[in-house]
């Protein structure tokens, strides 16, 4: 039988999911099979409205070799499984004459643990277990969180977190969940033929095509004991958030509140030598971080190293202790000994990783108003993790709707560990990069505004000017507009004075979920919608309803922000420009996602607004412009409120004809 050809199994898969062909899709598709044939390494560059899912799926699928997806977000992963990939698979499965399977696979602590659920959590200061069932009254919110995730238990076929609709608080989930460390091992559970998330292993190894997260390939890669199915070919979506979950999920973090309850929980289990050994090392750790400054500690100061050192000592002693000690008198001993050794190794592991000092690590100080203070760890750069573990034995495909920052990759791949494009050598792997565009036509249904007469923004201190701006660009849209801040101050200090300047709704980020306020915001064409970071990259409103894109500043990292500036500070050492490779790619990031927010279909029409002169005038300010999508550039106040109350007018007698 003939092979079938890929532009009949894209057609087949277009037509199946209710899409259109469109060149960049064709392109995209041809050159993912190519990476693919060669086991080669593809940068994508697909914007907005490419059907990028169907131009690495169907090549994907028709190579035959299990495939591994990671993506940044939840609803990507939704659509892929519940939309994308059953519509393919049915449209593919009569050319290729085989049904390829596919499986969702997220970290242990994303299932319902059956134990947890039938066995109670372990408590914290006394021996046996509790039924916090019983423990949290039927009317309080934890209570009903709780009794519906016990009738949730009986009828779900994944156990998924995520299938759950409306979810639960996360302390609700934290009493039926558990950590791969905290977990008995399917072998030594009693529920371990029922598990779901061994389901969820089992069904992905059988797959071809196992969907995950960025976290899951990060701990994949990081922790060196596979997670993760063996795969010939990896496929990163949203590969611009990759860097940032990577160097999430190798982020080390101690507080008083962690250690203590880590002594809690090994107390009853070990020799009192032992506990008290830890007790005196946390009572340590506690009065010490309770003098802690925020920022970055260039050097371990010798009291906070005595005192890791202590609480490394003291945690190693109870490790042995916990595995060599057995209590029949705790209830549930397997269960409280896994959860107290979780705890134990997590505090050893960070305070050695932190005692040791390494120069490819940076160490600080965090004060949180509600939390406290906090130890952290992170890596200057996961560059070298990202080459040595993402890039060898597999083809790897990475694509965003931003990628190309200043006109091109290097950027991006410089983050994952990659040479410039062409570079070749030993260690070196060589990689394409390919931009098949979009199909909107941004320089006839975008503007992108930069308002260059106002003052260039300031650390502190109310920017009147911009205020006074956003009100007129505002009321020239007819309200229709996403606010996108660079700090949630910034974002509460608009939303206060324009609220009392405007007769119009403005919704602000935290005053309801942001499912709500997206859904309140896309049935409104009055209504405006201010925010911080999760806005400039997860709003999706085609339509009339958003016309006006603001963004009030660039987004810079915060000049103290002690791993973004230890980053620049790594680069200028080497002979490298600082601020462009980090602070700048960093904000170029943020305004391409940003930007990205207007036009989202193609009767689109609207006006990206940055309110800050420094786009104009500043040197780096056309790196920041090409990053952006090629709408229409002006910098003509006049021009622009016209252009947006013409907009306006049109979607308001476009809805009353219908």
């Amino acid at each position: 039988m003939t092979k079938p050809s890929l532009p009949d199994l894209l057609h087949a898969a277009v037509t199946a999911v209710g899409g259109t062909e469109r060149p960049g899709q064709v392109a995209m598709a041809e050159a993912v099979a190519e990476a693919v044939d060669d086991n080669a390494h593809l940068l994508v560059q697909a914007g907005t409205g490419t059907g990028k899912s169907l131009g690495y799926l169907v090549p994907a699928l028709a190579h035959g070799e299990r495939v591994v997806v990671a993506t940044a977000t939840l609803a990507l992963q939704r659509q892929l499984v519940e939309r994308d990939l059953p519509r393919t698979v049915d449209a593919l499965h009569p050319l290729l004459r085989r049904r390829p399977e596919f499986a969702m696979l997220k970290g242990r602590s994303n299932y319902l643990c059956l134990h947890r659920l039938h066995e109670g959590a372990p408590q914290e200061e006394e021996d046996g277990l509790f039924d916090v069932f019983e423990q949290a009254t039927p009317t309080s919110k934890l209570g009903k969180d709780l009794l519906r995730l016990r009738d949730w238990a009986d009828e779900t076929e994944t156990g998924d977190r995520d299938a759950l609709t409306p979810g639960v608080s996360d302390r609700a989930w934290g009493q039926v969940s558990v950590s791969s460390r905290e977990c008995l091992g399917a072998s030594k559970c009693a529920y371990g033929a029922e598990c779901f998330a061994e389901a969820a292993r089992e069904r992905a190894k059988l797959a071809d095509v196992v969907i995950t997260n960025h976290a899951l390939l990060a701990i994949d890669a990081i922790e060196g004991a596979p997670v993760l199915p063996s795969h010939e070919v990896l496929i990163i979506d949203e590969a611009h958030e990759l860097v940032s979950r990577v160097t999430g999920v190798a982020t080390g973090e101690l507080t008083p509140g962690q250690v203590n309850r880590a002594v809690r929980r090994a107390a009853k289990l070990v020799n009192e030598k032992a506990a008290d050994q830890l007790q005196t090392a946390a009572e340590s750790f506690e009065r010490l971080m309770e003098l802690a400054l925020p920022g970055r500690l260039e050097e371990i100061p010798e009291d906070l190293g005595y005192c890791l050192m202590a609480l490394r000592d003291a945690a190693r002693t109870v490790i042995s202790a916990l595995g060599s000690t057995r209590d029949k008198s705790v209830q549930d001993e397997d269960a409280v000994r896994k959860q107290a050794i979780a705890s134990v190794e997590n505090v050893h592991a960070v305070a050695e990783r932190i005692a040791n000092g390494s120069e490819f690590d940076v160490v600080w100080y965090e004060r949180h108003d509600r939390f406290g203070a906090s130890l952290r760890v992170a890596p200057l750069s996961v560059s070298g993790l990202l080459r040595e573990k993402l890039f060898e034995d597999r083809s790897v495909v990475l694509t965003s709707a931003t990628l190309k920052l200043g006109g091109d990759f290097n950027g991006v791949a410089a983050s994952l560990g990659l040479a410039p494009e062409g570079t070749a050598g030993e260690d070196v792997p060589p990689w394409k990069g390919l931009d098949v565009g979009s199909p909107f036509e941004y320089a006839k249904q975008g503007i992108l505004y930069v308002a260059k007469h106002l003052a260039q923004p300031g650390r502190e201190g109310s920017r009147t000017d911009m205020l006074d701006e956003l009100a007129e660009l505002i009321e020239a849209a007819g309200g229709r507009t996403l606010g996108l801040f660079s700090s949630m101050r910034a974002a509460q200090a608009a939303a206060e004075e324009l609220r009392g300047r405007l007769d119009l709704p403005i919704l602000l980020q935290g005053e309801e979920t942001l499912g709500e306020l997206i859904k309140s915001f896309a049935s409104d064409a009055r209504t405006c919608l201010f925010g911080t970071l999760s806005l400039w990259q997860g709003v999706d409103v085609p339509g009339a309803n958003c016309q006006l894109v603001v963004m009030d500043r660039v987004p810079f990292p915060r000049p103290d922000d002690p791993l973004m500036s230890a980053r620049q500070k790594a680069v200028e050492e080497a002979g490298g420009n600082g601020f462009m490779a980090v602070a700048a790619t960093h904000a170029a990031l943020l305004m391409a996602q940003g930007a990205g927010r207007l036009v989202r279909a193609t009767g689109d029409r609207g006006v990206v607004a940055v309110l800050d002169p420094r786009v104009e005038r500043a040197r780096y300010g056309s790196f920041l412009r090409k990053s952006m999508p090629d709408f229409w550039y002006t910098t003509d106040r006049n021009q622009v409120r016209r252009s947006l109350a013409a907009i306006d007018a049109a979607a308001k007698a476009s809805q009353a004809d219908a």
